[in-house]
């Protein structure tokens, strides 16, 4: 049996066993929605890519981005681990460092993704292919903190304030005190389904985040629940913090030119991650912004389906 090669890549971290797993099914062609639905499921990791031939012969892959339980637009570590598994197909792995540029066909729409490959672990870099946009998000600070089990007076810090946003999936950013608070956050999916469904626009899964972090270079400390997607907690969200971006530039002002944050996530379940936001300001707006992480392959096989 020939089979379907599949790989599996850690996302956002230089070390194996450590940021976010992804699987990436080299060869989708024939599968259908349902049946790409089951393997995502059988894999049950919080993302699985399925990569077909592009629709521009220019480009490199269409692919598609399933959860354990419904497809995606588009999201991060699929983006840059996906970029890397197909960058790294080309060469040989410690062959000397050089540059590929891939392009990739999602759902959201073309992604172009920068990967620098040689002797250490490859790292992928991507424009974001939706600026982040405001959603409206009626809820109060008291019924956020209820929804994640903290306090009020645990929400927020400095000028900071509970928002939604979106750059092709939405999130809805909920700044907390500091490291306490956010190891202290248990998500209550009852309480935030009604959050969600009295909130008149999709306001996605909660991404917390504070000032305070382990890591002296990172800005940021984050989490993000989803297990409406079959995802209890996620270890890394490329996509979480392009909506992100939306926050910082609102709360903290960045003056015009481009602005770097290391942001780190997966802590508290034991998978350390770091993803790089890079966000380019003119005229107090955001003009482009860009996520970029390394990856590392853990695993390799086929699918005999």
């Amino acid at each position: 049996m020939s089979g379907r090669r599949y790989l599996v890549y850690d996302v956002f971290t230089h070390e194996r066993l450590a940021g976010n797993p992804l699987a990436v099914v080299l060869d989708a062609e024939g599968l259908d929605d349902a049946r790409m639905q089951e393997i995502a499921g059988e894999f049950n990791l919080s993302e699985t890519v399925f990569v077909f031939p592009p629709e521009q012969a220019v480009h490199t892959a269409r692919i598609r981005i399933f959860t354990p339980r419904h497809e995606l637009p588009f999201a991060g570590h699929p983006t840059v681990g996906t970029a890397i598994a197909l960058a790294e197909q080309v060469g040989e792995i410690g062959s000397g460092a050089r540059t590929s540029i891939i392009v990739l066909e999602e759902n959201v729409g073309t992604v172009r993704c920068a990967v620098s490959t040689g002797d250490g672990p490859s790292f992928a870099e991507f424009d974001l292919p939706r600026l982040p946009e405001r959603i409206p998000l009626p809820a109060s600070r008291e019924v956020v903190a209820a929804a994640l089990g903290l306090a009020h007076h645990e929400i927020g810090f400095e000028n900071h304030l509970v928002s939604a946003w979106s750059a092709g999936v939405p999130y809805t950013c909920v700044p907390v005190a500091n490291l306490k608070a956010a190891a202290k956050a248990r998500l209550d999916p009852g309480l935030w389904e009604e959050i969600a469904s009295g909130s008149g626009a999709p306001i996605g899964n909660p991404y917390i985040y504070c000032r305070e972090t382990v890591n002296h270079d990172c800005a940021f400390h984050t989490r993000m629940f989803a297990p409406g997607a079959g995802i209890a907690e996620d270890p890394a969200t490329g996509s979480a913090a392009a909506a992100f971006a939306g926050a910082i530039l609102t709360y903290d002002e960045p003056v015009n030119g481009e602005h770097r944050y290391w942001l780190e996530q997966g802590i508290e379940m034991g998978r350390p991650s770091r993803i790089r936001l890079e966000i380019e300001v003119a005229g107090g707006a955001i003009d482009a912004a860009r996520i970029g992480g390394s990856a590392v392959k853990m695993a390799e096989g086929k699918l005999f389906l």
